[in-house]
C-alpha cells in the first residue's frame, strides 16, 4: 500500500512528537502530505528536541502540552484522523527511582487518552509505542508474542499496562488500536546526552568526542535494533492496515549482535575508538535482561513488514549525522 494515498490529507497527531521516533515519523507523514499535528512537553530529559523538526518546522504545528494534561489531550485529539501515541518515559533506571511519575506516564495518561478518543473522536486510528522490555528475561529465543511476560523493571510493567489499556479498548469501545514493541530503536536525532535512555546513543557520543566505551558485563548479551527508518515504516504500515486493529507486534531484526562486537563495528565504522569491559553498576545489573532478540515474524505475515537498513549502514549514518549537528544534541538543542 502506498502511504501517500492513505495519509495524504489526513490529519495526524504524534504524541511524543519532537522527540526521536516521533520527529522522523512526522518528517515522513509530511512527505505524504499529511496534516501534523506535534504533542511534547520538552521535558529535558525526555529527549523533545526542536531542532529535530527544523527541515520541516513550518509544515507541522507543534503543541507544547503534556499528555498527563487531560483537557488538553480532550481538545487535541477531536479532528483527528490517526493518532501515533509516543510519549511515554522510556528509561528502565529512572522507572525505579521514580515509579510514580512513570505511572502516570506510561499508565494513567495512556487511559486519559484513550478516554478522549472514546468520547470524542471514536473514528480515529491509534498506534502505541509499546517495548520488548514487558517480556522482561526471555524463556526461549528469538521471542515472540506468544512468550510469556515477566518485566523486570517499573517501567516494563507500566507500558504493558499501557498496551493492554489500548487492546481493551479496541476490543470492547470498537477504538481502532494496535501496540508495537519496539526494540532497540537507533538513528539521527535520537537523544545521546546520557546513558538514561539508550546506551547505543551515549556510545555514540562518546565516539563522537573521542571517548572510551564502557561495555557493562562480558559483553556477550545479544540484543537485536533497528534503525529508525524501518521503526516509522512498521507505524505507518500498522496505522495503514486494518488488519493491525487489536493486534500486538514485535519488532526485530534478523541479525543480532552481541554488545562487544557491536563496539567494535563502531570503532571501525568510526575509523577508531577503544573500549573497555567493565562491571555492572548495581542498578542496571539488578534490571539486566540478559540476552534477546525476537521475532517479527508476526507482523512480516501480516502486514508485510521487515526491516532494510542493514547494521553497518544504519549506524555510519547515524554517526555521520552526530558529527554534523552535535552542537544540537550534547545539551538541550
Amino acid at each position: 500500500m502506498e502511504h501517500e494515498k492513505v495519509f495524504a490529507g489526513k490529519q495526524i497527531l504524534i504524541t511524543g512528537g519532537l522527540g526521536f521516533i516521533g520527529s522522523n515519523l512526522a518528517g515522513a507523514l509530511v512527505g505524504c502530505g499529511a496534516w501534523v499535528t506535534l504533542v511534547d512537553s520538552l521535558i529535558p530529559q525526555y529527549g523533545g528536541n526542536l531542532f529535530n523538526i527544523k527541515e520541516i518546522k513550518d509544515l507541522v504545528h507543534v503543541n507544547i502540552a503534556d499528555v498527563r494534561d487531560e483537557q488538553s489531550m480532550k481538545y487535541l485529539v477531536q479532528g483527528q484522523d490517526y493518532l501515533f501515541n509516543l510519549a511515554g518515559q522510556t528509561s528502565h533506571l529512572d522507572s525505579m527511582d521514580d515509579p510514580y511519575t512513570d505511572l502516570d506516564i506510561n499508565c494513567r495518561a495512556q487511559l486519559s487518552i484513550l478516554e478522549a478518543c472514546r468520547k470524542h473522536n471514536r473514528r480515529v486510528k491509534i498506534v502505541f509505542a509499546s517495548t520488548r522490555q514487558v517480556y522482561g528475561i526471555p524463556d526461549s529465543l528469538p521471542v515472540d508474542e506468544r512468550h510469556p511476560v515477566h518485566p523486570v523493571d517499573v517501567n516494563g510493567i507500566n507500558k504493558l499496562a499501557g498496551e493492554w489499556y489500548h487492546i481493551v479498548y479496541n476490543n470492547v469501545y470498537a477504538l481502532r488500536t494496535c501496540a508495537l514493541r519496539l526494540t532497540n530503536t537507533y538513528g539521527p536525532r535520537m537523544r545521546v546526552k546520557d546513558a538514561r535512555q539508550t546506551f547505543l546513543g551515549w556510545w555514540i557520543r562518546q565516539l563522537v568526542e573521542g571517548r572510551e566505551l564502557q561495555v557493562f558485563g562480558d559483553g556477550q548479551q545479544m540484543r537485536d535494533l533497528n534503525y529508525v527508518d524501518d521503526v516509522v515504516e512498521a507505524l505507518l504500515m500498522a496505522a495503514a492496515h486494518e488488519e493491525a486493529n487489536g493486534q500486538i507486534f514485535n519488532l526485530g531484526d534478523d541479525h543480532p549482535i552481541r554488545l562487544l562486537d557491536l563496539a567494535r563495528l563502531l570503532i571501525e565504522i568510526n575509523g577508531g575508538g577503544r573500549f573497555k569491559i567493565v562491571h555492572f553498576p548495581p542498578d542496571r545489573k539488578a534490571i539486566d535482561i540478559g540476552d534477546y532478540y525476537g521475532s517479527f515474524q508476526k507482523i512480516a505475515g501480516l502486514l508485510g513488514w521487515r526491516p532494510k537498513t542493514r547494521l553497518r549502514e544504519g549506524l555510519s549514518r547515524t554517526l555521520n549525522y552526530y558529527r554534523e549537528h552535535r552542537a544540537h544534541y550534547w545539551d538541550n538543542g
